[in-house]
């Protein structure tokens, strides 16, 4: 049976309440369950966890692969399904709140120095853009929701509150499949591709809204030593990606004074000041 990390116990019952503490410990039956159904193998290895899933690596018929875990499994395997293993993990059983993929190396975009790591990822969101399935949150619905959190008494700026809200309230629309939470640990190195995207959290919208996770997961990295560089780490995502560069703009502004004033809410110190970083040298 395996042992969930005390970590992210703590983690979903701080984020979901009882709902997350009941569902936590639900998991260790629910991978018993699973391995019978899909005649899977449990490798003698710790278990790994991001905020919101578990990856317990299995074999199957020999085939290394990862058992996630997930109360967002449903959403996830819609967009795996869509993407077909083109630019992203390869999806290979689905149930509510566990997918069995295929294994991928554990070296991400973090691992490669950021001008090509930003090279690589800005491609990625342009190979992911493809028709959305129905049944998705669309932007028009997101940004609606962004604007009404994002109110004066903001430890935002006023003035990058007010910036922030105007870009969200005019971005949206749009009928693609987005992949909501790229950041360099969602890029793992591959052998039948270099780099796969994983744990998509899927919309309906814009590639451009890809853009910003990008910018504020590596804001304090060694090669981002001027605004300048800030400025440069967003142009050089844009052109890999042939993305619209006043969407993405708009989209780094609204996503990360929003972030910024969440991260807060719940505790966090890093992001915040990563938010912070890249709005003062993207409006100053």
């Amino acid at each position: 049976m395996i042992v969930v990390p005390p970590e992210f116990a703590q983690w979903r019952s701080r984020v979901d309440g009882a709902a997350g503490r009941s569902w936590v410990a639900a998991l260790p039956e629910l991978v018993e369950r699973l391995c019978a159904r899909w005649d899977l193998v449990v490798d003698d290895t710790a278990v790994r966890h991001g905020g919101s899933g578990l990856a317990v690596m299995v074999h199957r018929a020999g085939v290394p692969c990862v058992l996630k875990l997930s109360r967002e499994a449903s959403d996830e395997a819609v967009a795996l399904t869509a993407w077909g293993g083109r630019g992203a993990v390869r999806l290979l059983e689905a149930e509510p709140d566990a997918l069995l993929l295929e294994r991928l190396s554990h070296r991400t975009l973090h691992d490669v120095a950021l001008p090509e790591a930003a090279e690589v990822a800005g491609a990625l969101i342009r190979r992911l853009a493809v028709p959305a399935p129905a049944g998705l949150p669309g932007l028009d619905e997101i940004a609606s929701s962004m604007v009404d959190r994002l109110v004066p008494d903001s430890p935002v700026p006023p003035a990058w509150v007010d910036a922030a809200r105007g870009y969200a309230a005019e971005l949206g629309g749009g009928d693609l499949l987005v992949h909501a939470d790229l950041h360099y640990g969602n890029v793992l190195a591959g052998t039948r591709e270099p780099w796969l995207a994983v744990d998509p959290r899927p919309i309906r919208g814009h590639p451009e809204f890809s853009v910003p996770e990008l910018m504020w997961t590596r804001a304090d990295d060694p090669s981002v030593e001027s605004d300048a560089d800030v400025r440069r780490l967003l142009h050089t995502i844009v052109e890999a990606g042939a993305l619209d560069p006043c969407a993405a703009f708009g989209w780094t502004v609204a996503r990360s004074a929003d972030y910024w004033a969440w991260g807060l809410e719940q505790g966090l110190t890093i992001d915040p000041a990563r938010c912070e970083r890249v709005l003062a040298a993207l409006l100053g």
